[in-house]
């Protein structure tokens, strides 16, 4: 893995080199530089290995993404802020499998440094909010699943946020039911 100045610095060297060649008159060979320098100009935003890190989660296979997530040394100096929320968000679900506490803090770091797109950050609220659910911090969840749901304009986690407020409900359900039918007993017993 390069480091994000090391590719800035190829893609502007790239780019130098493909205005040469349009200097010359070798117009095929400045378009390929220049297709060349977008390709760092693109890693330096999208890093390489948490894209193959992305792919194999895709085909469910932790310990390839984890394998790949390994490979980034030192995250705070060779990734760019949003990169390093996605680190944390990818080292989240690995972790939320074993160790919940864990997953949290990485949750909590990928929400303070921030994701691109709003249906990821949808996805780290929803994770915790269900870690908050486990650890029985039921109005933190209900306010991370709400704040999940305004995220997450295309409906692409209704079906999970749904689940997840069902099982909130489902939590509460046998205290209230136990009491209900305790009273019913009660009101029987009166009545005789």
């Amino acid at each position: 893995m390069y480091n994000k100045v090391i590719k800035l610095i190829l893609a502007i060297g790239i780019f130098g080199v493909a205005i040469w060649q349009f200097v010359e008159g070798n117009i095929g060979n400045g378009i390929m530089y220049i297709l060349l320098a977008l390709i760092f100009v693109f890693l330096y935003f999208k890093n390489e290995f948490i894209l193959l890190a992305f792919l194999r989660l895709r085909k469910q296979d932790f310990p390839g993404a984890k394998k790949w997530l390994d490979k980034i040394k030192n995250p705070e100096t060779a990734l760019v802020r949003k990169q390093q929320g996605y680190y944390n968000f990818l080292n989240g679900i690995m972790v939320s499998q074993d160790n919940m506490t864990e997953a949290e803090r990485y949750f909590k770091k990928a929400e303070q440094l921030g994701l691109s797109m709003d249906h990821d950050m949808a996805m780290v609220k929803l994770n915790l909010a269900g870690v908050a659910m486990s650890k029985r911090r039921k109005q933190e969840a209900v306010t991370l699943l709400a704040e999940a749901q305004k995220l997450d304009k295309q409906g692409m986690l209704a079906d999970q946020i749904k689940m997840m407020k069902e099982n909130m409900k489902r939590a509460q359900a046998p205290k209230q039911h136990y009491g209900q039918g305790s009273s019913i007993r009660a009101q029987k017993r009166r009545s005789r």
